[in-house]
């Protein structure tokens, strides 16, 4: 009997361990309940290190616990162990600093830290055993996204289990008010297994040498490369003041292919790879900077200050699992004659702006010398422009509780005066293939109108319902908007009528269209989707609609003034054709109005008074599908867009944009819950987003990192918000499920699943492990009655000797990479100060030297095939 049982033990054991998809994340929690790190006040919100995203998902917030630099160009290193023991995968890098107060940071990864204390002098080391970098930081670079599947693969028993944190104060001035730093890096890790590794290539000049005075001075780098193939995903370029482009190569037989060119005065951020780069055997990798010594009266060496340079060009990668190498290096120039053929591209110096040289500097509202690439382009702003500040993401406000507000499909949000969230949602109604005939006439009548509060005002700091109405007078909510006087203005596409209502009259003030009959004249809508009113004029704005194709404008009191668009024609559209204006947005400063082209996956802007066509925004992130619109006052647009079409890979996701050049500055995506089919958003002047979804009944807030960053980015002008909880400022899972064709109920389920509490996931986790022990344990019978019959006494010796064997293979030690601290110590030219810290970068933060459920839950007008998912 006592063999059984151990046979059991054993059983249970290689169970438990090929079981870790279903490791709970509260486990993580547990472990860190009594090492919580001991923060300066001034860290708010730093305390808590680990936030679990769901059963096989968490975020680990690495950040300095509240240090004030003393001298500049310190380097400050502290450790974070990683919370479990079995491997897990990073997949998304948020960097938590302002480059007014930090000059740069690097993560390691490895398993034995210099120092076990709360943070140390990076004299002291980083590591004593090998490590690798996984991420770099400068210059207010923005996140840095992997692509789906791959990860850096951490813990386990290759893996590292410590992080490093490395932090450059470049310039001490920043902390004259003695304030507390708490930079850092947020990560957020899967335990689901990544088919591809990532890993980092790091090539840099050793001996570069800028004589003073010298016009152009060029470095290069060039290694043969020997190993398995990996493919390129992301670059990044790291100079200091000298450096005017970085340029990086495949050279394979005489062919020199780009892999990313940028220079290193703008914001170092990882950059995706713009065409597929892989790299095989035999393949030669080729990186030159081009500096100047113009300005400088002594030689400039390589080395970590302010007053050296660097030439580093980092490449992101990824190689198939079982023959990942998590980091590489290179060094040194095997041929230089092969520099003679490099394109001329690489010579040439990116012009950047002044005021861009401002931006990554930190220096928005100083004068700075203008640098001799950028005086002939100084360009006179636009008054949008004068007050965009980039230095900012958007990121989830993960302690807000508005995400588990119980909601109906939610189709249109609005601000109030107040700057109150308002939702307008459909209760228990839904918009799914039976609620209109092919003329568009509502079939579901006989529900009667929604009985529940179709429209709820919301606390915007806790989530509070603080007021209600709109019971009983809509069929199928759609758009949502507020006028200056605070009147709600609405839309609804069974009516085909649109609203205007005061916050506490029950009947409506004013009511355009006719009940229940859809039409295309001066006096019909055909299922309106959205209303705007401008503040100047009170022209009321209405976008009509799924089956109409138009935007008409009515004066204050509901008279009839114009109308423009028409259907798009086959083909690609053209300007002031629609498929469904879906959205509207005013931009007053401008008097232009944006509409959100959905089906065309586009955004149309207009002169308000006129209907004339302005301009189109569209990118390719954008995919086939553009939800919804929203512009705030300093020139910043936001929007959502549609989940991908089957072989599309444009993810679901939100954007931000400056409205007068139509560039993207960033996107964002939950950490809490996944988009599903977001379809209206709304910002505020401070940069908070919310954004609301009609599939998974949610509505999530974003805020941008000006207001939840830590104290020191005070230094910058931003305003600081105190947040009690951890910041976990990580975004979600990079991509976003493709479109679905599964049934109502399979969503529905499908959502259930995924809201479920704690308690029905500890129960299903229970079941599910229960039912395999039950298997095993009649394996495991009837393996000992087979070995009592064939072996006899013998069973059980052989059975412990194969446990054995078992436990053994369980065992094991993780392992690192290169050191590169013993590597630059033993190069004669990094003798430097700069390098004693084991950095690879120096400071480039340094002054100028001179101076209806799936496509049912609503369903589209009839457009061309393929069939869109309505909403």
């Amino acid at each position: 009997m006592a063999g059984l049982i151990n046979n059991l033990l054993i059983l249970l054991l290689v169970f438990q361990n090929t079981c870790l998809g279903f490791k709970n994340p509260l486990s993580v929690f547990k472990r860190y309940k009594d090492t919580t790190r001991s923060l300066s006040s001034e860290c708010l919100g730093n305390n808590r290190p680990v936030i679990s995203l769901g059963l096989t998902d968490f975020a680990l917030d690495i950040r300095m616990p509240g240090v004030t630099p003393k001298q500049s160009d310190t380097y400050l290193c502290m450790s974070l162990r990683l919370p479990v023991d079995e491997e897990a995968y990073v997949v998304d890098f948020r960097p938590q600093a302002s480059m007014d107060t930090v000059h740069h940071m690097l993560l390691f990864g490895c398993n034995v830290p210099s120092s076990t204390e709360n943070y140390w002098d990076c004299d002291e080391g980083i590591c004593t055993d090998k490590s690798n970098i996984l991420y770099a930081w400068a210059r207010n670079a923005p996140p840095t996204r992997l692509p789906k599947g791959v990860g850096f693969k951490v813990g386990g028993e290759t893996g590292s289990k410590y992080f490093v944190l490395q932090v450059h104060y470049g310039d001490v001035s920043a902390f004259r008010d003695k304030h507390k730093d708490c930079s850092g890096v947020t990560l957020h890790l899967t335990h689901q297994r990544q088919p591809l590794i990532a890993g980092m290539y790091l090539m840099m000049s050793v001996n570069t040498v800028i004589p003073p005075g010298e016009k152009v001075v060029d470095a290069d780098i060039a290694c043969h490369y020997q190993k398995y193939p990996m493919h390129l995903f992301a670059y990044r370029v790291h100079t200091h003041r000298l450096g005017k482009v970085v340029s990086g190569y495949r050279v394979r037989n005489g062919q020199w292919t780009l892999i990313g060119r940028q220079s290193p005065q703008l914001p170092q951020a990882f950059y995706p790879v713009e065409h597929p780069v892989d790299i095989s055997f035999g393949d030669t990798l080729a990186a030159r900077c081009v500096f100047t010594g113009e300005g400088r009266t002594t030689e400039t060496h390589i080395g970590g200050t302010a007053s050296d340079e660097m030439c580093n060009f980092y490449i992101m990668y990824y190689m198939e699992a079982k023959h990942a190498v998590s980091y590489m290096t290179c060094t040194q120039n095997i041929n230089p004659d092969m520099f003679r053929n490099i394109p001329q591209e690489a010579n040439i110096p990116i012009p950047v702006k002044s005021d861009m040289i401002m931006m990554t500097h930190g220096h928005h509202h100083e004068e700075t010398k203008k640098t001799d690439d950028s005086s002939s382009l100084k360009q006179p702003k636009r008054e949008e422009e004068e007050v965009l500040d980039q230095d900012f993401h958007i990121e989830e406000a993960v302690d807000w509780p508005g995400v588990n507000l119980k909601l109906g499909q939610v189709s249109g949000l609005a601000l109030d005066p107040k700057n109150n969230l308002v939702i307008f949602h459909r209760g228990d109604h839904v918009w799914d293939r039976n609620s209109f005939d092919s003329s568009f006439v509502y079939q579901q009548r006989g529900l009667g109108p929604i009985e529940q509060n179709t429209i709820l005002v919301i606390d915007p700091s806790n989530a509070e319902v603080l007021d209600s109405t709109g019971k009983n007078l809509f069929y199928l909510p759609h758009g949502l908007s507020i006028d200056k006087d605070g009147n709600y203005w609405v839309t609804d596409v069974a009516l085909h009528q649109v609203f205007k209502l005061g916050v506490h009259d029950k009947e409506p003030l004013l009511i355009l269209g006719r009940s229940l009959q859809p039409g295309s004249d001066k006096n019909h809508f055909c299922q309106p989707t959205d209303v705007a009113v401008d503040p100047v004029t009170g022209n009321i704005y209405v976008s009509d609609g799924y089956c109409n194709s138009r935007i008409v404008v009515f004066s204050p009191n509901g008279m009839f003034i114009m109308q423009w668009g028409e259907e798009s024609s086959v083909g690609e559209a053209k300007p002031g054709q629609f498929r469904i204006p879906h959205s509207l947005t005013l931009v007053p400063e401008f008097g232009q109005l944006c509409v959100a082209d959905r089906e065309n996956g586009r955004i149309q802007c207009f002169r308000s008074e006129t209907g004339e066509f302005t301009r189109e925004i569209k990118h390719k992130l954008f995919g086939r599908e553009l939800f919804a619109v929203s512009y705030i006052p300093g020139g910043l647009l936001f929007a959502v867009n549609g989940m991908p079409y089957p072989g599309d890979i444009e993810p679901v996701q939100g954007f931000m944009m400056n409205f007068s050049t139509g560039e993207i500055m960033d996107t964002f995506i939950p950490v809490r819950k996944n988009f599903e089919m977001p379809h209206d958003v709304v910002a505020s002047e401070d940069k908070t987003v919310y954004v609301g979804d009609v599939h998974a009944k949610t509505v999530w807030k974003f805020t941008s990192t000006e207001k939840m960053e830590h104290r020191s980015v005070k230094k910058a002008g931003i305003e600081v918000q105190e947040i009690k909880e951890a910041e976990t400022v990580i975004e979600a899972k990079l991509k976003n499920k493709p479109v679905s064709t599964e049934s109502p109920k399979k969503w529905e389920k499908h959502h259930m699943v995924e809201q479920a509490s704690p308690g029905i996931s500890f129960v299903l986790i229970t079941t599910l492990l229960i039912i395999p022990i039950v298997v095993l344990l009649a394996i495991a019978v009837f393996i000992r009655w087979r070995k009592t019959r064939v072996y006899g006494a013998d069973a059980d010796h052989k059975l412990e000797s194969s446990s054995g064997r078992i436990l053994g293979r369980l065992q094991g030690k993780g392992s690192g990479g290169l050191n590169l601290g013993n590597f630059f110590a033993s190069h004669k030219s990094y003798s430097r100060k700069g390098f004693d810290r084991l950095s690879t970068e120096g400071s480039d933060q340094e002054k100028d030297e001179d101076d209806g459920t799936d496509s049912e839950e609503e369903y589209s007008a009839p457009p061309p095939p393929p069939v869109s998912s309505s909403s």
